[in-house]
């Protein structure tokens, strides 16, 4: 049926038979090389890389640095998460925790939302029982049972962002806790309940 239509369209009723096969074997052979280089990119298409989640942080206290790859293959990476507890730990007592994969998750999907790659600047992560002590004499904003002592707060900027913005995009994630401190330039990130202040 095809090669009937070939014929039709493309081939003069004076031409003889064996022109016309020439020509339709001519034919079908470049379609067939056109199709080859088409075939190898589907097929390179098909490998894709494996979905991978990174974070970079600055510690603004000890001035170290990270960017580790978290999650890849479909489960979280040991190296990452320990790279991100050491640089997250309480720089005060220099003691680290298990940082909560949930609040990283958070900071992940914080970071997609405001489509960037640019590393948190850390004013406070994990926090140790005796520190955390220390800061509630301090101030009435420290929390006694504060979630920074079990690894699962993060106080946070993020360079050339507004802070409204960055509120904004951590509030619509409906991930956990939101707080809001301009006045000491920046926000806290929690993986407690939804709620902000």
């Amino acid at each position: 049926m095809i090669r009937k239509l070939f014929e039709q369209h493309y081939l003069s009723e004076t031409e003889p038979v064996q022109s016309r096969r020439r020509l339709l074997q001519a034919g079908l052979g470049a379609c067939a090389m056109l199709a080859l280089p088409m075939t190898a990119t589907t097929a390179h298409a098909a490998i894709k890389k494996p979905y991978e989640k990174k974070l970079s942080f600055l510690n603004l206290h000890t001035g170290e640095r990270t960017r580790a790859t978290f999650w890849a293959n479909g489960r979280y990476v040991p190296e990452g998460l320990r790279a991100i507890n050491h640089v997250l730990r309480d720089h005060r007592t220099n003691e680290r925790t298990t940082i909560d994969p949930y609040l990283v998750d958070f900071l992940h999907q914080l970071q997609y939302r405001l489509r960037t790659n640019q590393e948190f600047h850390v004013i406070s992560a994990y926090r140790s029982h005796a520190t955390n002590a220390k800061l509630a004499q301090l101030s009435d904003g420290v929390a006694k049972n504060s979630l920074h002592t079990q690894g699962k707060a993060i106080d946070i900027r993020l360079p050339g962002r507004k802070l409204a913005d960055l509120r904004s995009a951590a509030l619509s994630l409906q991930m956990g806790g939101v707080g809001y401190y301009p006045s000491s330039n920046f926000i806290h990130l929690d993986s407690g309940r939804v709620r902000f202040w």
